[in-house]
């Protein structure tokens, strides 16, 4: 009897457990978990075409071409105020007897040289897109012609972008003198050279440009047929450049000498 006794406490038991249990699943129901969303990949950047990455190029360079011009003015202003200055402090002490005629054109030939600087450098500050642009333009085509091949002296290349001249002979900047003299002596006016030698701009890049001079002359005009019909006559190189880069820059004009190659 008490065996059967605990028997059935034990199931009585047992079936409050089950009880209690169904009540809780019931009560409380699960909530499934929702999995846990993958973050999202960032979109793929498109890679720069490079017309966008010389529109970086030409923008950076300007800017920064033309801080450098706007930093060296402020340095020439004050040295032309410095030497006005002066120049004036000596005419005051000329009048007083005190300083020579001799003294006193010095300091007038030093106010001279200061003036001379900042003009320079006021020029450049305006010309310094034409300057870049041409340069970038330079560039770009040299890119072009190196595909095509240089060609042999005195051959000609012509695209619906630039022509190039290769010439026959030895060239020197020092021959420039006659081209001036032939476009004074034809238009009735200066060459408009845009840089001569050397610039700012193609040391910044780079560039070779040490025996050459650019002009600011579209090919395709009347001045730029003509410079170029007397340029090929003599055998001398040029790269005339037709148009410009799309969006870009616009600096059509006439590079006479040899390719300005990268160093």
């Amino acid at each position: 009897m008490k065996e059967h006794f605990w028997k059935r406490r034990i199931r009585r038991g047992l079936l409050v457990v089950i009880v209690v249990c169904l009540v809780c699943v019931t009560a409380f129901p699960q909530r499934k978990q929702k999995p846990l969303a993958r973050p999202s990949k960032p979109p793929a950047e498109q890679p720069q075409t490079d017309l966008a990455k010389l529109r970086d190029e030409y923008v950076k360079t300007t800017k920064e071409y033309k801080a450098s011009l706007q930093r060296l003015l402020a340095l020439y202003e004050e040295s032309l105020k410095k030497a006005e200055g002066k120049r004036d402090q000596a005419q005051k002490l000329f009048a007083e007897g005190l300083m020579s005629q001799r003294e006193v054109e010095q300091t007038e030939s030093v106010v001279n040289s200061a003036r001379l600087k900042v003009t320079e450098t006021q020029t450049q500050i305006a010309g310094a897109d034409t300057q870049i642009a041409q340069a970038l333009i330079e560039v770009e085509g040299e890119k072009q012609i190196a595909k095509l091949g240089r060609g042999r002296p005195g051959s000609l290349i012509r695209t619906t972008s630039f022509i190039r001249y290769n010439g026959v002979g030895a060239w020197a900047l020092a021959q420039a003198p006659k081209i001036e003299v032939f476009f004074q002596q034809t238009f009735k006016r200066p060459l408009p050279i845009a840089v001569f030698g050397q610039g700012a701009i193609h040391n910044q890049w780079r560039l070779d440009h040490r025996n050459a001079m650019d002009i600011s002359l579209n090919p395709d005009g009347a001045e730029g047929q003509a410079l170029i019909n007397f340029l090929q006559q003599n055998g001398i190189p040029f790269s005339a450049f037709r148009g410009a880069i799309p969006g870009v820059a616009t600096g059509p004009h006439i590079h006479i000498g040899r390719p300005s190659h990268r160093y």
